[in-house]
């Protein structure tokens, strides 16, 4: 499956229009497959055409990007920060319907590149979405289906490790100024 897809997505300068994108929430529950079935656990975010406009009008499919996370008090990783209750970490992640399950619905599922000893729903999570890798699709087997996941992993995570690909290169607009993302995935709340 993967090696018909390169294995960096986006130019070496950065993020083009329209990215990037902004997402954020409270962490929901899934499906509850991630983990269990696919040994790749997912963070849902609503899918929510008011909070976030563009998510309408995109295609189904894989993303890239950051993700920042207020890990709830208790949480065994929470840390203790200047920047505040969030932590930021690489990210990919699936817009779409999910044909290999045949949803109706659409979701927002994010797998976060960290590993984490505990869930976190009901976490803040801010997505700041970089570019796209590939469009969803169907699967003859569940294998399949993770093979191009482990893949898409492997492209977000090289995509990412770019200069201009950094959280804090990537230049966000928003109803309060223009920022760095860094700055908009670490803000507080």
């Amino acid at each position: 499956m993967g090696a018909q897809r390169p294995s960096i997505v986006g130019p070496d300068a950065g993020p083009e229009p329209p990215y990037p994108y902004k997402m954020e929430g409270k962490v929901i529950s899934g499906f509850g497959r991630g983990s269990k079935e696919l040994g790749v656990p997912t963070a849902n975010l609503p899918v929510d055409s008011s909070l976030a406009p563009w998510i309408a009008s995109i295609p189904s499919g894989v993303y890239f990007g950051h993700a920042s996370l207020a890990l709830p008090d208790g949480h065994p990783q929470k840390q203790d920060s200047e920047t505040g209750s969030f932590a930021a970490f690489p990210m990919v992640m699936s817009i779409g319907y999910n044909p290999f399950y045949k949803n109706t619905v659409r979701s927002a599922e994010v797998h976060v590149l960290h590993a984490f000893t505990a869930d976190f729903y009901d976490a803040h999570m801010r997505l700041l979405i970089l570019g796209f890798i590939r469009e969803e699709k169907d699967y003859k087997s569940l294998e399949a289906l993770v093979e191009d996941i482990e893949f898409d992993c492997r492209v977000a995570r090289d995509s990412l490790a770019r200069e201009a690909w950094r959280a804090d290169a990537v230049e966000v607009r928003g109803e309060d100024g223009v920022h760095n993302g860094a700055e908009w995935l670490l803000k507080k709340l």
